[in-house]
């Protein structure tokens, strides 16, 4: 990875010293909100459950991307790779990479998935890059995605330039994240307001139209960005509400996409044929 990439501060702290993977609310190591189509809001919400909405997460992004059987697939931001192990174990994929910045992720990684590596060594690697700088051939990939990463990176013109670049002709891009629902400047200051993970830099408030259009910039075609809010919002802040009360920081997520601020979208690309 190119030295000239660096982690903001509060991304080394989050998946570093304080291990996110760790907190209960992500039970499972998956670290995203999860969606939640498949799972009954109306009673006791129980921890497989929540494992299950964050499966489903990476099924739904691998569902876009896909298909995924004989190809070789990058996650980027792969944290702990137990979506890696995921999409091996259900879509046959050739190979599968999991790249990461954090070197402290790509550890714990390597120890959660260490069976997986010892018995498919030619199917599962763990590798530290950069979305902005990946350490990659051109054209390397067939299949790129991320689930709930691209709100960390620092340039997504940049991730788009080299997502273009590791992707064969005729490859696909699939992207899960948070994102302004349009590119109004108020949104910024409203979300540091509820939101500490906005306040601290840990998430970067812009617009999901800056990802499409950086995608058709770079070469890709068909760009499109799908908002899965009503699968992700409720769900997540239903699941909150057993541990945080209402006002607290983490529930005003459901608050700042309820007044527009904020929105949940799967964005996907694919690589015109040469």
């Amino acid at each position: 990875m190119s030295e000239s990439v660096e982690m903001r501060a509060a991304v080394r702290e989050t998946y570093g010293s304080a291990d996110l993977s760790s907190v209960p609310v992500f039970a499972g190591g998956f670290i995203n909100f999860g969606y939640w189509r498949s799972i009954d809001l109306a009673g006791p919400i129980a921890v497989d459950d929540r494992v299950r909405s964050q499966q489903d997460l990476y099924r739904h992004v691998l569902d876009s991307v896909g298909p995924l059987a004989g190809g070789r697939v990058l996650e980027v931001g792969c944290g702990l790779g137990v979506g890696c192990a995921l999409a091996l174990g259900e879509y046959e994929p050739e190979h599968i990479t999991g790249m990461d910045i954090h070197p402290q992720q790509l550890e714990r990684a390597r120890r959660a998935n260490a069976a997986l590596l010892d018995a498919s060594p030619s199917r599962l690697r763990f590798v530290r890059g950069a979305a902005e700088d990946m350490p990659f051939g051109d054209g390397a990939f067939d299949r790129v995605h991320s689930v709930e990463a691209a709100q960390h990176f620092d340039d997504l013109t940049a991730f788009a330039r080299e997502t273009v670049r590791v992707l064969r002709p005729g490859g696909r891009v699939a992207v899960a994240s948070f994102f302004t629902p349009d590119d109004d400047p108020g949104h910024g200051a409203r979300l540091a307001d509820l939101l500490k993970s906005y306040a601290d830099g840990l998430d970067i408030a812009r617009p999901v139209t800056l990802l499409t259009e950086a995608f058709t910039r770079a070469g890709l075609a068909d760009a499109r960005a799908v908002s899965i809010g009503p699968e992700v919002w409720e769900g997540w802040d239903r699941w909150l509400s057993d541990q945080w009360k209402p006002g607290t920081w983490p529930r005003n997520f459901l608050k700042a996409y309820q007044q527009g601020d904020l929105d949940y979208y799967v964005v996907t690309a694919t690589r015109p044929q040469a």
